[in-house]
């Protein structure tokens, strides 16, 4: 077992965070241990129920699919389960160091990103928001353009399931599909408590993974948040905003 200490930045100073994570191992592997934006502050147990912290378990595959440019094999790590004690709002444009990669829950922004396709980078701390509110994050790193990673994920999102709760508010589902530099993988998904990251493009896990962990935050809204790249979203953090 390993112990992690998550640091929130300088405007949340004073607050060490502990984060239970299990080091690798065999292919499945467990250890048991609305508005725009400003939601109450809540803990969570990583699985949205208010219960016990769930068991972590670690599922590796290796999908008959050709691996990306740059990468030797077909590997898919889904690993479900992951507590986040903490999901606490810090300021606007706060940096925070988040345990796993792609996040899988934390403290975070006000602030979150409307569910839509992106082709500027979200930041992450108001990802990790949406995802509090049961969304699933499509990301991917592409270091050269890489139209069949985005075709890939843009045609996962495309084609899933209406959300009822957000077709009565005038969207279609919590999905936020977005490029981030910092992943690892090529190709990842987040949900509250869940990973997903990929060398190959495997739609049967991706699909699964999606089915499995949408809807899971703590919270369940479809409220919309900011367009992430729009003047209007006061997400300009060099220009000094302070949050609102």
């Amino acid at each position: 077992m390993i112990w992690a200490w998550l640091l929130v930045g300088a405007a949340g100073a004073g607050a060490s965070l502990p984060l239970f994570t299990v080091g690798c191992g065999s292919d499945t592997e467990s250890d048991s241990t609305g508005d725009a934006g400003s939601d109450a502050d809540s803990g969570s147990d990583g699985d949205g129920d208010g219960g016990e912290p769930p068991d972590e378990e670690i599922v590796t595959l290796h999908p008959d699919q050709p691996p990306l440019p740059g990468e030797t094999e077909c590997k898919v790590v889904i690993t479900t389960g992951i507590a986040v004690p903490n999901a606490m709002h810090v300021p606007l444009c706060t940096p925070v160091d988040y345990a796993t990669n792609p996040p899988s829950g934390g403290p975070h922004w006000p602030r979150w990103a409307a569910y839509t396709k992106y082709d500027v980078v979200v930041p992450r701390e108001v990802y990790v928001h949406d995802m509090e509110h049961g969304a699933v994050v499509l990301a991917y790193r592409c270091e050269e353009p890489c139209p069949d990673v985005v075709d890939f994920l843009t045609t996962a999102f495309d084609e899933f399931p209406p959300d009822a709760l957000c077709v009565t508010s005038g969207g279609t589902n919590r999905l936020v599909l977005t490029p981030d530099p910092e992943l690892d993988a090529p190709v990842a998904a987040a949900a509250w408590g869940a990973t997903y990251v990929a060398t190959c493009l495997d739609r049967d896990s991706l699909d699964e993974f999606m089915e499995g962990r949408y809807g899971k935050g703590t919270e369940s809204t479809c409220a919309q948040g900011v367009a992430v790249g729009s003047p209007d979203a006061g997400l300009d953090c060099d220009a000094g905003a302070d949050g609102g």
